[in-house]
């Protein structure tokens, strides 16, 4: 038996444009099932709002995310928590940080560290804050 962690991610009417960018940044299969698709939402206006969607990619990357219903509350939060994607192909890594930088706010470059054959620090689009480094062979 084995156990992950997978983090997961709440929007308020943005999960499946950033599950979508984050597909198109690590690959792999985009899942995403939709308030209307369980039946009747709460509110029709939220109808096409994710209630559960996915980034499964073969490398082992894997993101959730939904869209948390105008009748709770919700704040984005200010550094609540931090993604982190280690890797040990820096071209892997580098592609991955390439696609999320699109639009971001680079707060550390992705370049070697004291600790790592490359870290890089930034928030993106969404507002989520990634960490990507390739460790040390």
């Amino acid at each position: 038996m084995s156990v992950n962690t997978t983090p997961h991610l709440n929007f308020r009417g943005d999960a499946r444009a950033a599950l979508e960018f984050y597909q198109a940044a690590f690959g792999g299969d985009l899942t995403v099932i939709t308030y209307g698709d369980m039946g009747a939402p709460e509110d029709p206006a939220e109808a096409a709002n994710v209630v559960w969607g996915q980034v499964s990619a073969p490398n082992g990357f894997r993101v959730m995310a939904y869209d948390v219903p105008a009748s709770r509350p919700w704040s984005p939060g200010e550094d609540p928590f931090f993604v982190s994607v280690r890797g040990d192909d820096a071209e892997e890594i580098a592609a991955a940080w390439k696609g999320l930088a699109d639009g971001a706010v680079i707060l550390q470059p992705l370049e070697p560290s004291p600790w790592a054959a490359l870290y890089g620090m930034l928030k993106d689009r969404f507002g989520v804050t990634w960490v990507l480094d390739v460790l040390p062979a």
